[in-house]
């Protein structure tokens, strides 16, 4: 491991100030993914900014009905939340498919939605990847491909984004609240949050330097049957082949997307209004655009059957 300073920030303004400060500065938390990826050599932050002890690990109801989950709310304690588990099954459930009870015990809110993809390639060091080494070319289009991405990849990547929280949040339609190093704030919809690979497939998310997530805000629920549904390789914890966060109403109609499909949480509106007419047609919309290797190119099946038995489950 290469050396690095380190600090405990006092406030999250402060905190994004000093990740401005200090170039290759990292924030740390939970360190769940970090202290893997800098064992490994592949993040080496010069510095790292310990946010544990801001005063961001509570959820709260809003003005308008929903919730507001604080960035540093631990995976346990958000899916064991009687307010998320009556209202938002949806994130309840994908929050314990997505790891073990010791990884949620520690994974906080805004981790899970910034983890590195698991990509084979993007963990080797001695393999091309532009996500890891921008510019050195992509492995995997030519290797093994079984769990990247089918849709929305592009000739530089085909990693897929391994969040299972981060699904269920796209179909809550959720807010990322952040505070900038000069102090001022903003809120990203999800929908905006995540940046396909393109020609920079570093770049994963619209964050400036510096920037720190402060919050995930929940809009009022919606009502109707949530259900996420993970499929693995595994019985036990493992990231999705493809997953599917649901929400149907009683008269069908509803809203889906996908996990381990895409670079980043999948979801094409103009795909739900087809939700009554079944699985079939809700994934031709879906993958209108799909690009698969020989090697994942059963993820396509294998998700229009998903999306089937989910909506077979809803409807009871």
């Amino acid at each position: 491991m290469k050396p690095f300073t380190y600090e405990r920030a006092s406030a999250p303004a402060d905190a994004a100030a000093a990740a401005a400060r200090v170039a290759g500065a990292k924030f740390i938390a939970g360190g769940t993914n970090l202290l893997d990826l800098m064992k490994l050599q592949i993040e080496a932050p010069a510095h790292l900014i310990d946010v544990n002890g801001l005063a961001l690990d509570a959820i709260e109801e809003t003005e308008e009905g929903g919730l507001r989950i604080g960035a540093l709310v631990r995976n346990t304690d958000l899916a064991a939340d009687p307010r998320v588990r009556r209202d938002y099954a949806v994130l309840s459930r994908a929050l314990v498919a997505g790891a073990s009870g010791q990884l949620r015990n520690k994974a906080t809110t805004a981790g899970n939605l910034l983890q590195r993809t698991r990509c084979p390639y993007f963990y080797d060091t001695n393999m091309p990847c532009n996500k890891r080494a921008p510019g050195s070319g992509c492995a995997a289009l030519g290797g093994f491909s079984r769990q990247l991405a089918v849709v929305g990849g592009s000739d530089a990547c085909i990693a897929t984004h391994p969040s299972d929280m981060a699904v269920a949040m796209r179909v809550l339609d959720a807010t990322v609240e952040t505070v900038k190093p000069n102090g001022r704030t903003r809120g990203i919809p999800i929908a905006d949050f995540y940046k396909l690979p393109g020609d920079t497939p570093h770049i994963e998310t619209v964050l400036e330097p510096g920037e720190l997530i402060t919050a995930v805000t929940l809009p009022k629920p919606r009502g109707g049957k949530h259900i996420y549904r993970k499929v693995r390789d595994r019985a036990s914890y493992a990231f999705a082949l493809v997953s599917v966060a649901a929400i149907v109403q009683p008269d069908g109609t509803g809203r889906v997307a996908l996990g381990g499909v895409a670079p980043k949480p999948w979801r094409v509106e103009a795909a739900e209004a087809e939700l009554p007419k079944g699985g079939k047609a809700v994934a031709a919309g879906l993958f209108a655009d799909a690009k698969p290797t020989r090697e994942n190119a059963f993820k396509l099946v294998l998700a229009e059957r998903s999306l089937s038995a989910v909506l077979a489950e809803a409807r009871g």
